[in-house]
């Protein structure tokens, strides 16, 4: 349960960091409501999971989640760049995050 709430956290981050990108293009109040709820969101979850799994594996697995699926969204949705080096550290961001939850 709590690996399924850090992932939902996660999956919560991308959503914010979206709400971020919806912001700079539309410049309105439903944007920002779109951004807090989700990053609220994403913290209470984060929280949750971080009552059975250390802060540094939660914190660590979340942002990696997070940045990892930002860019992913990123070139997904919106034509941004996805050349073999970047494509190859975001494999590593998600390597990482599959790591450390093996280890623990």
């Amino acid at each position: 349960m709590y690996w399924t709430a850090l992932i939902f956290a996660g999956l919560f981050e991308m959503t914010g960091v979206l709400g971020i990108n919806f912001i700079n293009r539309y410049r309105n109040w439903q944007s920002v409501l779109f951004m807090v709820v989700a990053f609220s969101i994403s913290f209470a979850l984060l929280s949750v999971a971080m009552n059975a799994i250390s802060m540094s594996v939660a914190y660590a697995t979340w942002t990696g989640i997070g940045a990892a699926g930002s860019a992913i969204m990123g070139i997904l949705l919106f034509d941004e760049p996805a050349n073999r080096l970047r494509l190859f550290f975001i494999f590593c961001i998600i390597a990482a995050t599959v790591g450390l939850k093996l280890v623990t």
